[in-house]
């Protein structure tokens, strides 16, 4: 390299030679930082027997499965939770529908409603004996006198035209085949004894074993056990009635027998407070 003054020749710089050359694989001795050995200096990493400065080791991520555990019970508790509030909305859907379309949805029902408006207007009184086209009968007219329904269980058949006055009040009448056997009985009667607006009594030439009626509606099963009959009763008692829930059940006859009583106007039809 020259150096150029101005008015003058080109000057070299002077190098000054020690005689030594720098050992292979060192730097010059004027590459070297001053305050000490080669690498001595604060901020220069160490050395190592290759030369090159040791690198700090970064730490080692251990991948982790998923805890299924806790997510499938998560998952099966907010299922249950759907379910439990799924059926509670249809519990209540239910219970708001009116309790005539809950009767038709029990099966094997027949609605005379439906099919017979004209059998079903009540308030028909007449005296003497009545032909009733359906068997055991769920409406039309009837004694002015009603069978006595506060939960009696009658071990003889009744007249029709007493019971289907107890039914135009609200009232569930069970018949059954004379020769239903004990045990089915004894749970039929069970289910009336005691119990205001319900009623039991054998009946002759049933095509089932036991049938069901209230006012428009019927229902026949082969045994006392079908849940069928309860729900039959929860359904249509007292709500059947087209006398209002405070028709009368009591003072009415007890006699049994197929033949109808000819008392006249009975009691009072709404009970006196």
């Amino acid at each position: 390299m020259s150096i150029s003054t101005p008015g003058g020749p080109e000057r070299r710089p002077t190098v000054v030679s020690t005689g030594k050359k720098p050992a292979a694989g060192r730097p010059a001795a004027a590459d070297k930082p001053s305050g000490g050995k080669a690498g001595a200096g604060k901020g220069t990493p160490r050395q190592t027997a290759g030369g090159k400065g040791r690198k700090p080791i970064a730490p080692v991520k251990v991948s982790q499965g998923r805890a299924w555990g806790p997510i499938a019970l998560f998952v099966a508790v907010g299922v249950l939770a759907a379910a439990i509030i799924g059926y509670g909305a249809f519990a209540a859907y239910r219970g708001s529908q009116p309790w005539q379309e809950r009767a038709d949805a029990i099966n094997g029902v027949v609605d005379f409603r439906k099919k017979d408006k004209a059998l079903v207007e009540g308030g028909k009184h007449q005296q003497g004996a009545i032909k009733y086209d359906v068997l055991p009968p769920v409406a039309g007219p009837h004694n002015p006198s009603w069978q006595n329904c506060m939960g009696d269980v009658y071990d003889a058949p009744i007249a029709n035209e007493h019971a289907v006055h107890s039914l135009e009040h609200g009232t569930v009448w069970i018949t059954y085949r004379p020769d239903l056997p004990a045990d089915q009985v004894a749970k039929l009667k069970a289910k009336v004894q005691g119990k205001d607006k319900l009623m039991l009594s054998p009946f002759d030439g049933l095509d089932k074993p036991i049938s069901l009626q209230a006012w428009g509606f019927q229902l026949k099963v082969d045994n006392a056990d079908d849940g069928r009959i309860d729900e039959f009763i929860k359904t249509l008692r007292v709500n059947a009635s087209i006398e209002g829930p405070n028709a009368n059940c009591a003072q009415g006859v007890t006699a049994t027998g197929t033949t109808p009583r000819d008392l006249g106007q009975q009691m009072p039809e709404q009970p006196t407070q």
